[in-house]
């Protein structure tokens, strides 16, 4: 396996120059980059070469995007997926994550936030200390998976079973926007899926025993429309110059 500090990435985009300026932001923070054109040679790249992810724009693509992340998916379960698109309508992100994809991008973007989550979606693709481990760490937080015990910098807090349950299933896949609908399904069983005030309940109960501020959360943040984002860029915050309108 590549370590994970020299990570291939493929770029699927059609116009070159653009292809080119995400090359050098890429290849400037440590990745190697294999770009193409379109997505049958995309698919070709992935079946020959060792990619560890694809970068897809779905508004520069000649076919069907969802198509194309099932595509992906099916010749490589571990090989992450972020998508860039300019449409946020909560369907379009909701179908996009459903079709494989592990994140997704509206432009225009930081290159700064987009190589952030890059990082964030190549740990959980290519790394299963996760679930080797007992302990995930975020920020001040540490979650003991085996005594079910969550510490804030070191201090014990006392959660409910299902606040338990909500937030290590959070913590398990930082960095990815997670929809209502698999939270529920998660946390509470396969048969929900429309209880979103169960949701927000509990979103609130946990932000009041583990933010700083709760009504400014750092940890437990909104996707507006779609769901819950557990963050893992807490110390990413790109400079307010570093943008990039791709």
């Amino acid at each position: 396996m590549r370590p994970i500090e020299q990570p291939a990435v493929l770029v699927v985009h059609d116009q070159p120059h653009l292809r080119g300026a995400l090359r050098t932001s890429l290849e400037a923070s440590g990745f190697g980059v294999y770009e193409t054109s379109s997505a049958c040679d995309g698919l070709n790249v992935i079946r020959e070469g060792d990619i560890d992810m694809a970068l897809l724009d779905f508004n520069a693509l000649a076919v069907d995007g969802l198509d194309l992340c099932r595509e992906i998916r099916a010749l490589g379960p571990r090989i992450g997926i972020i998508v860039v698109t300019c449409c946020d309508s909560e369907m379009d992100i909701v179908q996009a994550l459903e079709a494989g994809a592990d994140d997704y991008v509206i432009r225009p973007f930081r290159m700064r936030e987009l190589t952030a989550r890059c990082r964030a979606v190549l740990r959980r693709a290519l790394d299963d200390s996760v679930k080797k481990e007992y302990c995930i760490k975020a920020g001040d937080l540490e979650l003991d998976l085996h005594c079910r015990v969550l510490r804030k910098a070191g201090k014990v807090v006392r959660l409910t079973p299902t606040e338990y349950n909500l937030l290590a299933f959070m913590m398990k896949n930082q960095g990815v926007p997670l929809t209502h609908i698999k939270l529920l399904r998660a946390v509470w069983g396969p048969e929900y899926g429309a209880e979103l005030e169960y949701l927000r309940t509990y979103v609130r109960s946990l932000r009041r025993k583990i933010e700083h501020d709760p009504a400014q959360p750092k940890y437990l943040l909104t996707e507006p429309c779609l769901g819950y984002r557990f963050s893992c860029f807490l110390n990413s915050r790109p400079a307010p110059s570093d943008i990039d309108h791709l």
